[in-house]
C-alpha cells in the first residue's frame, strides 16, 4: 500500500446522499443543483454560483462569458495545470504566460506586470492561480488588471476553504470581490469531491445568467412563448453538472469545516516535523496575507545539494510506501505552447520546477502519517 499524494474522503453520509438522489426523479438537471450550488455561493460568500460539469468546463464558460476571442490576449502563470492556460485557445485568445514566485509558485503583481508589458495585444482576462491553495495578491492583480482594460478570474480549484486578509479586512477565497469569476473543481483530490464537477462563483447577475445559458447549449426559452419552444442565439456546450454528483457535493460541503480544519492541522504537523531537514528541504512559501485550506504539501528540495535526481528520490520514497507529485511542469515548456511562442524565459518558474515535491496531504491522513512521509524523504535523500 502507498500513501498517495490526495485522496478524497468519503463517508456512508455521502454513499446515502448519492442513493437517495439515485431514487428521486431527476437523474441530470433537477433541484439538487439548485441546492448545490446555493449552498457553495453561501460557503465562499458570493451571490451567484454555477455548477458545470468539471473544473476546466469551469474556465472555458468563464472565458465565453466575458465574450474573449481571437486577437485577444489572457495572462496566466507558468506553473499551473494545461486547463488554465487552454481555455484561452479554447475561443481563440492568445496566452502570455507570466512568471511565478520561485518559493511560493504564485503569480505577483511584479510578474504580471511585465507579462503585460510583453503582451503584445489587448488583454481580456488575467488568470491567477492560487496554487496549493494559498491566496495571490489579488488587490494588487486587480489594479493592474484593470489599468491594462483587463478583467480578473480567479483559478482556485486549489483554495476551497482559504481566507485572506488584505488590509486587515477577511476575505473567502470565491467571494469575487476583486475579479469577475472564480473557478473550482470538485476532483477527487480536491478539498470537496463530486468525481467530476466545477463551480463558477460571480457577483455579477448577467454573468450568471450567460454562465447558465452557455452550460446548457446556449438554448433560453423567450417570456410567453410555448412551453415546448427554445431558441440558441449562440451556441453552447453541455456542460452541465448532475443531481447525482451535486447530492455528493452538498454531502460534502457540508463537512467543509472539518476538513479544512484537518488540513491545517496536517499542514502544521508536516512544517514543524520538515524543520530539520533545513536548509534542504522546506516547506513552500506562503504570503503573510494568505490562511490557506492547503490542497497540496509542496516542498523545495536542493537536489542537486542532496546528490539525487527527483526521480531517485520519488522512486525512494514510494519504495517506502510514499507517493508523491509534480505540481507542475511548466506549461509554456509543452510542445504545443513551444511550438506557437517559442523558447520563453521565465527563472521564477524553472526554479519552482526544479525542486518541488507535493507530498501526501488529505483529510484521512492519520497524525503519525506525517512523521512515516517525513522520515521516508529524509531517508530518500540521504539524511
Amino acid at each position: 500500500m502507498v500513501l498517495p499524494y490526495g485522496r478524497q474522503t468519503i463517508d456512508d453520509d455521502d454513499i446515502a446522499a448519492v442513493v437517495e438522489a439515485l431514487k428521486a426523479d431527476f437523474l441530470t438537471t433537477g433541484p439538487t443543483v439548485d441546492a448545490f450550488e446555493a449552498a457553495f455561493a453561501q460557503a465562499v460568500g458570493a451571490a451567484h454560483a454555477v455548477a458545470c460539469a468539471n473544473g476546466t468546463a469551469a474556465l472555458h464558460l468563464a472565458m465565453l462569458a466575458l465574450r474573449a476571442q481571437p486577437g485577444e490576449r489572457v495572462v496566466a502563470p507558468a506553473i499551473t495545470f494545461l486547463a488554465t492556460a487552454n481555455c484561452a485557445r479554447y475561443v481563440g485568445a492568445e496566452v502570455v504566460f507570466a512568471d511565478v514566485d520561485p518559493d511560493s509558485g504564485l503569480m505577483t503583481p511584479a510578474t504580471l506586470e511585465a507579462a503585460l508589458e510583453r503582451a503584445g495585444g489587448p488583454v481580456r482576462a488575467v488568470l491567477p492561480v492560487h496554487l496549493r491553495g494559498d491566496a495571490c495578491d489579488l488587490p494588487g492583480l486587480e489594479a493592474l488588471a484593470r489599468d491594462a482594460g483587463a478583467v480578473l478570474v480567479e483559478d482556485a480549484p486549489h483554495a476551497l476553504g482559504t481566507t485572506a486578509t488584505f488590509g486587515n479586512v477577511a476575505e473567502t477565497i470565491g467571494d469575487v470581490r476583486h475579479s469577475a469569476m472564480a473557478t473550482f473543481s470538485f476532483h477527487p483530490v480536491k478539498t470537496i469531491a463530486t468525481g467530476e464537477g466545477g463551480m463558477v462563483t460571480t457577483n455579477d447577475p448577467a454573468l450568471a445568467a450567460r454562465l447558465r445559458t452557455l452550460r446548457s447549449h446556449g438554448m433560453v426559452r423567450p417570456e410567453g412563448s410555448d412551453p415546448w419552444w427554445y431558441e440558441m442565439p449562440e451556441p453552447g456546450f453541455n456542460y452541465r453538472l448532475p443531481d447525482i454528483l451535486c447530492a455528493l457535493g452538498l454531502s460534502q460541503l457540508a463537512k467543509l469545516g472539518r476538513f479544512v480544519a484537518r488540513r491545517r492541522v496536517l499542514s502544521a504537523a508536516y512544517v514543524e516535523a520538515l524543520r530539520p531537514l533545513a536548509p534542504l528541504v522546506r516547506p513552500a512559501a506562503s504570503p503573510a496575507w494568505s490562511d490557506p485550506a492547503l490542497h497540496l504539501m509542496c516542498v523545495l528540495i536542493d537536489f542537486e545539494a542532496a546528490g539525487r535526481s527527483r526521480r531517485e528520490v520519488v522512486d525512494a520514497l514510494r519504495a517506502r510506501g510514499v507517493g508523491s507529485q509534480v505540481h507542475y511542469i511548466p506549461v509554456h515548456r509543452q510542445p504545443y505552447y513551444r511550438e506557437r511562442y517559442g523558447v520563453l524565459d521565465l527563472p521564477g518558474a524553472e526554479a519552482w520546477y526544479a525542486r518541488c515535491l507535493s507530498l501526501p496531504l488529505y483529510p484521512g491522513m492519520a497524525d503519525a502519517d506525517v512523521d512515516m512521509v517525513v522520515r521516508a524523504l529524509a531517508e530518500s535523500l540521504g539524511l
